[in-house]
């Protein structure tokens, strides 16, 4: 599965739509970190304020400055330029020791995209499933979100777009009885992943929560070791909103990954990590655009060089 020349061939087409998120970063850094003289206890409160505004969240802002500090300590480093690439390898240091490899166990393996309403799930699916196709699979799609009344034809148009087949029921339906529909269906077309676009809910609502979770017995119930992924989409431009979102969802189901999309639309460089962080699971895939070649695999270190690009020349 792993594909390192595809994953950096599609990071080095969508680093520049991180300019927005970088130049912001780049602009903090060199106002509050690069023009100070002295590495002193006044740096490094900039630097945590720094993190703060970046969305890394308090928890993980004040672990990086710790790391900074002791490795500035350690290195015996005196410039802020220094200083800059410790908190870039410390920051990789965190996002490195996640496993991000997509589970596809099962037959079919069954993927989950949960979420609130408005996250993109509908067009992740879709441009999930022409990765996957991409990548010598066989998708089918599932339309589990029965109760938006064009999502059903949203993601058909996303099915002929990726090559794949749709199931999906009329507007009301049952979506555990799509789901066991899309299975029977994957196993009489030789398809071997089955990609489920559910309904848009609200984490604080528990009746709806309660109905995902149905959803996940129906699919444990035709494949034992499924779901293979319970993937949570969220947009990056949410912040630290994401946060509450992703905690509500995991304590209910159990995630196994994120979703990041809209990363491209962001001003703030840190969510992904202060998600990571506070919820111990990794960002799988990210979204950078509309197009159906717009989601890739995440990759830290070319997610890192592009929000560092132009702070520390000949280090990407």
């Amino acid at each position: 599965m792993d594909n390192p020349p595809r994953r950096e061939a599609w990071w080095r087409r969508m680093s520049r739509r991180m300019d927005r998120a970088s130049m912001s970063f780049s602009e903090q850094v060199r106002d509050t970190i690069l023009l100070r003289r002295d590495l002193d206890d006044e740096f490094y409160e900039d630097l945590l304020e720094l993190l703060l505004g970046a969305d890394v969240g308090v928890a993980t802002a004040e672990r990086l400055t710790a790391m900074v500090k002791e490795q500035v300590r350690a290195e015996r480093l005196t410039t802020g330029e220094e200083a800059v690439a410790a908190l870039k390898q410390q920051m990789e240091q965190m996002l490195m020791a996640r496993n991000r490899s997509l589970g596809l166990s099962g037959e079919p393996a069954v993927l989950l995209l949960i979420g609130v309403n408005g996250s993109g799930k509908t067009t992740t699916a879709g441009k999930l499933a022409s990765w996957l196709t991409s990548t010598g699979h066989r998708p089918l799609l599932a339309g589990a979100d029965t109760f938006r009344a064009a999502a059903a034809e949203q993601l058909r148009i996303w099915g002929e777009r990726a090559g794949c087949d749709v199931v999906a029921h009329q507007p009301g339906g049952d979506p555990g009885a799509v789901v066991y529909d899309a299975i029977a269906a994957a196993r009489a077309r030789g398809a071997d992943v089955v990609l489920v676009d559910t309904a848009g809910r609200l984490h604080t609502k528990s009746n709806l929560m309660a109905e995902l979770e149905k959803v996940v017995r129906v699919v444990r119930r035709q494949v034992p070791e499924g779901p293979s992924e319970l993937l949570l989409v969220l947009e990056a431009p949410t912040g630290m909103n994401a946060i509450s979102q992703a905690r509500s969802f995991h304590a209910a189901l159990g995630l196994t990954g994120i979703v990041l999309t809209k990363l491209d639309g962001s001003s703030r460089g840190g969510t992904l990590l202060a998600i990571e962080e506070e919820l111990g699971l990794a960002v799988k895939f990210v979204g950078m655009g509309e197009g159906i070649d717009d989601l890739g695999e995440f990759d830290p270190k070319w997610y890192l060089d592009a929000l560092f690009s132009g702070l520390l020349e000949g280090q990407a």
